[in-house]
């Protein structure tokens, strides 16, 4: 995207705007400059957070409070991103993991994973390309995990979610290419944002070293999108463990997965 490109008034929406990575994202954009939209479900919580960032840095800020596990909190959302003033990016943010294995699970709550994790996520990503595609520039940044690349949680159907959204993002890139529209997969690993603490699962065993700040998360996945990579995997850290887990043989993942199973749903993202 060159600066002739870039309207004089850049907007983006990021959604589960209100903690954690997308709370980040969206506190680094206004103070980059940027007018925001924000999606939650919390309508008090987002204008608080509204306020606070206007109040900060003058830029408009936006509010749509929408649940996205539902058909109508997509809907609502699709029809901000194909009315009023353009959006730039789009930062499909928000997301669930569940506090058990799959056989304990119920239908009611994988089918909301997946809802979110997921339907919500291709909903939005086409809803936003299609405008951005006409108009020769925009991003779109869907924020998956390293559990994506393999089965490193036994018992847990978020790794296969966000495996979806690594390969979802990848060929979608692959579709706009040469369109002046980019799609970026976020694979962050653990990452201190709360979200572990609200549903109740217990980090205490997971090595210090291996936590990354939502801030240092945000950096590099502005940082990789500038330079046109179609997958973001922050750290140095979790380079090596995604290319560890990529080559390695499965036989030896599956041991490995098999010697963890009974921690419970850790997810790293």
């Amino acid at each position: 995207m060159t600066s002739e490109q870039v309207p004089a008034e850049r907007r983006a929406l990021v959604t589960g705007a209100t903690a954690g990575i997308g709370a980040e994202f969206a506190r680094r954009l206004a103070a980059d400059g940027w007018a925001l939209v924000l999606v939650a479900r919390d309508a008090a919580r987002l204008a608080e957070v509204a306020a606070e960032l206007t109040g900060r840095h003058g830029h408009p800020v936006e509010v749509v409070a929408a649940d996205l596990s539902t058909d109508d909190g997509c809907a609502a959302v699709e029809r901000r991103l194909a009315e009023g003033s353009p959006v730039e990016l789009l930062v499909n943010n928000a997301g669930i993991s569940l506090n058990q294995p799959f056989l304990r699970s119920s239908i009611e709550d994988e089918a909301r994973l997946l809802r979110l994790n997921v339907h919500a996520v291709l909903r939005l990503t086409l809803a936003a390309i299609g405008p951005m595609t006409r108009r020769g520039h925009g991003a779109v940044i869907n924020v998956s995990s390293v559990a994506g690349f393999g089965p490193v949680m036994p018992g847990s159907t978020y790794p296969a979610s966000k495996a979806w959204v690594t390969a979802f993002s990848e060929s979608v890139d692959l579709t706009t290419a040469g369109s002046g529209v980019r799609v970026m997969a976020l694979c962050p690993g653990y990452t201190r944002t709360g979200a572990h603490e609200r549903i109740g699962i217990d980090t205490s065993g997971t090595p210090r070293f291996m936590w990354l700040e939502a801030a240092q998360v945000v950096d590099e996945a502005l940082r990789d999108l500038r330079k046109g990579r179609s997958v973001s995997v922050p750290s140095l850290r979790y380079k090596l463990a995604v290319a560890g887990v990529r080559h390695a043989p499965r036989s030896l993942l599956r041991r490995f997965a098999r010697d963890t199973r009974g921690r419970g749903d850790r997810s790293p993202g």
